[in-house]
């Protein structure tokens, strides 16, 4: 069932010069200011308008703010004095971001229904558990609260109830029944999902617990189909078709090789993958059916950056061990707390998460015959025992630590659950490579301008 809301006109057709009452010049670089209540000199700017109601003049007022943890907005609110008529719109001060963005929240308690919430046009609304969507271009942009969105789509459904009972009897009871469902949900007696999709990614759902993940809510970003872009606006005609070469990017490759066990014949897949917020990598994977051996590999689908890349990453919470983590053959890994260094090269490329990772370095260690075979010193064992303790305790999240990532090479990449935003948790660092870090990637020797002066004549 979809819902298309109250009818709530936009703004007012026509206006008037601004009423004598001043607002406040906020100054310069202060013209989008933090969203507060105790914010006495953030006052909105009055425009007499005229009212589509009843055609006479009323206020609208504009108030230009900054959302924490979001962005500038822009809210608009009329009032007639005369007819009592109002309307509040709210609409994004910024660009259509790159990406749209699809957040997921579950409510549980009543305070998730308090939670603020901003409603672009172009956003679509559902409550899975009860097939109900509220359609992209329905409702206008508003300011509000989850339990403000239920509020509102209860609202739009009773409007024409007394027309439908005179006409179709069956369908209002049908739809009062619903609206006694969506009731319901205003008292959280059970958990329920609230999805709010927005193409344009300018829809936001308040995190209380902001700079800190919220276990509740579920942050998706998503790059934009061609029926998005021309809903936006943004595609004025279909593109022209994409070249063949391009059809490669969505298909598994498979060619034949040989297995490194047994020799036998195999082969191998191979998936050019864009990781979001970094770049394209190519998986490789091999499945050999004769021994069962399995590897994969990865591969950095771009050149070597110019600059080298240092990620430090605090593990504060069993969660963090999800994340999606990519180590090129070129990246060393540290673990300060545990003493613990991985060259490069060592465990090749990988595209796992954190846990994967650790429980590789774990497998690295312990089962190593040269350093827990029969030949190792009592000391060494008890330490590499110590250590692989200690590991598991960071694995379970009873440990806190830091998983330090140094690549010369700028292709290996951590996920960061908060992109685009800032993760508190991890710092990303560029640096200058070292002449001998490029001797070891042999790009001392590499020449790519100029090479073709000076070469000798063909004859």
């Amino acid at each position: 069932m979809s819902a298309g809301g109250a009818v709530e006109p936009g703004l007012p057709a026509a206006a008037a010069a601004p009423s004598p009452a001043p607002a406040r010049d906020p100054g310069p670089g202060r013209l989008f200011r933090p969203i507060s209540a105790e914010d006495e000199e953030q006052q909105p700017t009055e425009i007499e308008s005229l009212c589509m109601n009843c055609y006479r003049n009323g206020m609208t007022r504009l108030l230009l703010t900054k959302i924490p943890f979001f962005r500038e907005i822009i809210v608009s609110s009329f009032s007639c004095e005369h007819c009592g008529w109002n309307n509040t719109e709210i609409q994004s001060a910024g660009r259509i971001q790159d990406q749209g963005v699809r957040y997921t929240l579950t409510v549980r308690a009543q305070e998730d229904m308090d939670r603020e919430v901003v409603k672009t046009d172009s956003a679509t609304t559902r409550i899975p558990e009860l097939d109900f969507e509220i359609p992209a271009f329905s409702q206008k942009g508003a300011l509000t609260t989850v339990e403000g969105l239920i509020s509102r789509a209860i609202s739009g459904l009773e409007q024409d109830q007394p027309t439908r009972r005179e006409n179709e009897e069956a369908v209002a009871e049908r739809i009062d029944e619903f609206i006694a469902k969506l009731k319901e949900l205003k008292q959280v007696a059970s958990p329920f999902t609230l999805i709010i999709d927005d193409p344009s990614g300018n829809s936001f759902v308040e995190n209380p617990h902001a700079p800190r993940k919220d276990d509740a809510l579920v942050i998706t970003h998503y790059n934009r189909t061609l029926q998005q872009e021309e809903m936006l606006g943004l595609q004025a005609e279909a593109p022209e078709e994409k070249p063949e070469e391009e059809d490669i990017r969505n298909e598994v490759l498979q060619f034949n090789t040989n297995c490194p066990e047994c020799n036998a014949p195999a082969q191998t897949n191979m998936k050019l993958v864009q990781i979001p917020h970094f770049k394209e990598v190519i998986i490789m994977a091999t499945n050999c059916e004769n021994c069962g051996h399995r590897t994969n590999e990865v591969k950095s689908g771009g050149a070597v950056e110019p600059l080298g890349t240092r990620i430090t990453f605090h593990i504060t919470d069993p969660s963090d061990m999800t994340r999606d983590l990519l180590k090129s053959e070129t990246c060393s890994v540290e673990i300060p707390e545990l003493e613990f260094e991985l060259g490069m090269a060592v465990l090749g490329g990988k595209f796992t998460t954190l846990e994967g990772m650790l429980k590789d370095i774990r497998e690295l260690v312990t089962k190593n015959p040269f350093t827990l075979g029969d030949s190792s010193s009592p000391g060494q064992t008890e330490k590499l025992q110590e250590f692989s303790q200690k590991l598991d305790q960071i694995l379970e999240g009873i440990l806190k630590a830091h998983f330090i990532m140094d690549d010369p090479a700028g292709n290996s990449y951590l996920q960061n659950v908060y992109a685009p935003e800032d993760d508190p948790e991890m710092k990303v660092e560029h640096y200058k490579r070292t002449f001998d870090q490029n001797e070891e990637l042999g790009l001392n020797d590499m020449k790519t301008e100029g090479y073709e002066t000076g070469l000798p004549a063909q004859r």
